[in-house]
């Protein structure tokens, strides 16, 4: 999918910000990333909430495999295919994984600020010089 179809895709939802990420885009809106556009497909952001949605569908959360085992991303839920179809319904699973993804940053909370390191004064070092007696 290209850039120019993802937002032509979303036009019945609204502005979308779309950004290069892995092997394709992340979809944010207001901010909040709740879409990935990869080889593999489209993935909405999903939780306790809308995962019975996908799970009805037939759908799949989103995999990739590593050299020692394949990982399984439960945040993020294949797209059902018919809904590229649709505009109207692809909208409002956009607005429901737009709120899965801000459901989830609210858990998250702020992130944190990482302390300032203090810059120390650098200590002058003296060394105490002894006179040697020449005998």
């Amino acid at each position: 999918m290209d850039r120019e179809f993802l937002i032509d895709l979303f036009a019945d939802f609204g502005p979308v910000t779309i950004r290069k990420m892995f092997s394709g885009y992340g979809i944010s809106a207001d901010g909040v990333n709740f879409a990935l556009s990869l080889r593999a497909g489209l993935f909405f952001r999903a939780d306790e909430a809308t995962i019975p949605d996908f799970e009805a569908e037939g759908s799949k959360p989103f995999q990739y495999s590593t050299r020692a085992k394949t990982v399984t991303v439960n945040s993020y839920w294949q797209l059902p295919a018919r809904l590229f179809d649709d505009s109207e319904e692809l909208a409002r699973w956009a607005r429901a994984a737009l709120a899965a993804a801000q459901r989830a940053k609210v858990k998250k909370g702020p992130k944190a600020k990482k302390p300032v390191k203090k810059t120390l004064a650098k200590k002058v070092v003296t060394k105490k010089v002894t006179k040697r007696r020449v005998r």
